[in-house]
């Protein structure tokens, strides 16, 4: 894939899941918002009811006691009116006591009704306005007959005119009533309850009542009027729409229940993003990931090609040398044609053998069989396939086996295959002559092998990849090493095989240290 499709291809990936998060985000975000503003109507519904239910139950309070007695009148004068109101004062007092479940009585508040200074006329006009109760005759003559009618029917045949002047007075007469002998906590409570329960909502509340902006006896435990959730409403409002009460609600699970409310879809739609973010993460490391692997087996390629393409050419011309006549005929000349023929053939014979290897390797096919040995022995033997190299580049090899004990269970090729493959890596890697030191010693129930080189040394970025297969490290678009990045992967393997740890500690232009680590047998 061409690089620049792929780098468009991420970022329209990533564009396209940064939108999914921001809509399924500004979504939550809108739901919420919209949730809170259908919980505050609802709220303001709430209190609208409530404040209509207190008053109108007081107005009820008032109206029965006072209309039986104005049902006994017929042109009153101030005088009498003013006897009536004494009366139905002290009785509405009464009512609203038993009706609150008070014992006590304020008899000062009603000791005089001078002290009201209520205005007679708006009583006079109830009383001149009321009607009398009647009944279609015959030929369409009226009669007035007196009958029994229920309480809330004597309210619903009022007039408008008259339920108003019936609501001036009895607002009046009520205003002289102190505000916690008007409404009770438990009137407020069962009334607000009752409309949350209507419109199935749960959520706790605190309450209270204030009085021209100071906070009255009727008040729950934990009210607080700084809360951010708090809704009010005007109580007993007078004919002018004015009201000195204030009802005001804390809503305390008002969060809680806006959130509660779109939790399930909110968990699904968190859950689905997720998943999606972890497909393309997914996706994502797939794309790399096969490219990377293009790239290496591209590399891979090349490196085979120019390592098998020397062999093959030297045995070509080593061939035509020896179709020669002039060299036919020398035997000394043949033998070392034929020679360089069959070492050059060995070199190509091991570069595929390494490649099977890792092939089955990685089948689970290589069958390794294990033995008890000397892990010392394995050392020196390996040393001897690389020693004549090293004295070729004028170098050396080392060791300071320190380890009392050195038994282990493995496989000997393999085993000998792996030290002989680091130990070449060192040499390959040394710029100079090769300088190598061979350590061993026991830790616990381990023996741990370590070989230093005094080479380039390698990167940290290097050093975690340095054992993934076709692995090697680039100089700008060179390979100044060559290989094909199959040794260490075969390493590598053959160690987790044999139950043990192989980790490398390098730094750039001092060196490298691969460490061996080996469960010792008995």
């Amino acid at each position: 894939m061409n690089k620049r499709l792929f780098v468009l291809l991420i970022i329209l990936m990533s564009l396209s899941l940064i939108g999914i998060i921001f809509v399924q985000g500004y979504w939550i975000n809108n739901t919420v918002e919209n949730n809170e503003e259908q919980f505050s109507l609802n709220a303001k519904h709430i209190l609208i009811s409530v404040s209509k239910d207190i008053q109108y139950r007081e107005f009820e309070e008032i109206f029965f006691p006072l209309q039986q007695i104005i049902d006994t009148i017929d042109a009153p004068d101030n005088k009498t009116i003013r006897q009536l109101l004494d009366i139905s004062i002290d009785s509405t007092r009464k009512g609203l006591s038993y009706a609150n479940g008070s014992l006590e009585e304020d008899y000062k508040l009603f000791s005089s009704f001078i002290a009201f200074n209520i205005d007679t006329v708006k009583l006079k006009k109830v009383i001149l306005n009321r009607k009398t109760d009647t009944i279609g005759g015959e030929n369409g003559a009226r009669i007035t007959k007196n009958r029994k009618i229920s309480k809330l029917e004597r309210i619903q045949r009022l007039t408008d005119l008259q339920r108003r002047d019936y609501e001036e007075a009895i607002g009046e007469i009520a205003s002289y009533f102190p505000i916690h002998r008007r409404v009770k906590k438990e009137e407020i409570e069962r009334l607000i309850n009752k409309e949350l329960e209507k419109r199935d909502i749960k959520v706790d509340f605190e309450y209270a009542i204030y009085s021209n902006a100071l906070a009255t006896r009727v008040h729950s435990d934990d009210f607080s009027l700084e809360y951010p959730t708090t809704y009010s409403v005007p109580l007993f409002i007078n004919e002018q729409g004015f009201s000195k009460y204030q009802l005001y609600v804390n809503f305390t699970g008002k969060k809680k229940y806006v959130l509660s409310s779109i939790k399930g879809m909110t968990i699904l739609s968190i859950m689905f993003t997720l998943i999606i973010v972890i497909a393309y993460s997914s996706a994502l490391s797939q794309l790399i990931m096969q490219r990377q692997i293009s790239e290496i087996k591209t590399d891979f390629i090349n490196n085979m090609t120019h390592e098998l393409k020397t062999p093959i050419a030297t045995i070509n011309l080593a061939l035509d040398a020896i179709k020669n006549p002039k060299i036919g005929g020398d035997s000394e000349k043949t033998q070392r044609y034929l020679t360089m023929i069959r070492e050059e053939n060995k070199r190509m014979h091991a570069q595929v053998e390494n490649v099977l290897r890792i092939s089955q390797l990685e089948k689970n096919q290589l069958n390794i069989k294990k033995e008890r040995l000397k892990l010392h022995d394995i050392i020196e033997d390996a040393i001897t396939h690389v020693s004549l190299i090293v004295e070729d580049k004028s170098g050396y090899i080392k060791t300071h086996l320190g380890a009392f004990k050195s038994a282990i269970l493995a496989n000997d090729s393999h085993m000998i295959n792996v030290v002989v493959n680091i130990l070449d890596n060192a040499i390959k890697y040394s710029e100079d002559s090769p300088k190598i030191d061979i350590y061993t010693e026991n830790v616990k129930d381990s023996i741990l092998l370590k070989i230093r080189d005094q080479g380039k040394g390698m990167s940290k970025v290097v050093q975690k990849k340095i054992f993934e297969k076709f692995f090697r490290e680039h100089t700008g678009d060179l390979h100044n090493v060559k290989g094909h990045g199959l040794g260490l992967t075969y390493v590598k393997r053959i160690i987790d095989d044999h139950h043990g740890q192989i980790w490398v500690e390098s730094e750039r232009g001092k060196g490298s240290t691969f460490i061996i680590k080996l469960p010792l047998i008995s």
